[in-house]
């Protein structure tokens, strides 16, 4: 059938996708390679089972998706969050990903359907990988390459659901909160450091 465009909001801005499928069909992610879109799929989904419902995301700074702020680096596990992020917002938790590419050329060892799998392994029930030689981590590097990359992206995305507007506070009060969460500054170290990081508003 014919293909939908999708948005996702994202911090910078949105995340676009195309969708092909039932809603309701099995669920698959595909991920483009590098320097393309979603487009790379665009001829390959009519020939795949048509009870699923596949979703091709334009990785950020691709396609139709919002660039990164100026200034900012296209790391590779900020396209991971965003495989992560993208899920949330479908509310898929257990998916087919199938990956092109964005192999050895872009950051050493950096495909992104496999790091997915490895930081998520009950999200994913099956890894296509085209064109790739797969994610490759000596084996004594594996749990602490796991342990810490996962707890980055779950707190990122965790800190932005909490996000809440600022709150104007007092002088004081502001001194009070930069000293409880620094314990070894000074009364007069954390006055110095509040001169230029605090804005005085009229609300405070």
């Amino acid at each position: 059938g014919m293909a939908s465009e999708v948005k996702f909001p994202v911090p910078w801005g949105h995340v676009a996708a195309k969708a092909w499928g039932p809603p309701q069909g099995h669920p698959v992610l595909c991920l483009h390679g590098w320097l393309d879109n979603a487009n790379t799929f665009e001829r390959l989904i009519p020939l795949l089972p048509a009870d699923h419902r596949y979703v091709a995301m334009d990785f950020s700074g691709h396609g139709l998706s919002s660039h990164r702020p100026a200034g900012s680096l296209y790391h590779f596990l900020d396209y991971v969050s965003e495989v992560r992020r993208v899920a949330a917002a479908l509310q898929w938790r257990r998916f087919t990903l199938m990956g092109h590419s964005m192999a050895f050329l872009f950051h050493s060892q950096c495909v992104f359907s496999p790091q997915f799998c490895l930081l998520y392994p009950e999200m994913v029930d099956k890894l296509i990988l085209l064109e790739s030689v797969g994610f490759l981590l000596a084996p004594e590097d594996v749990e602490k390459w796991l342990t810490s990359k996962r707890m980055m992206i779950d707190n990122l995305l965790s800190l932005e659901a909490k996000q809440q507007p600022p709150k104007a506070r007092s002088p004081e009060a502001a001194l009070q909160r930069l000293l409880e969460a620094n314990t070894h500054l000074t009364t007069q170290g954390g006055e110095v450091l509040l001169q230029r990081g605090a804005t005085v508003t009229p609300a405070g």
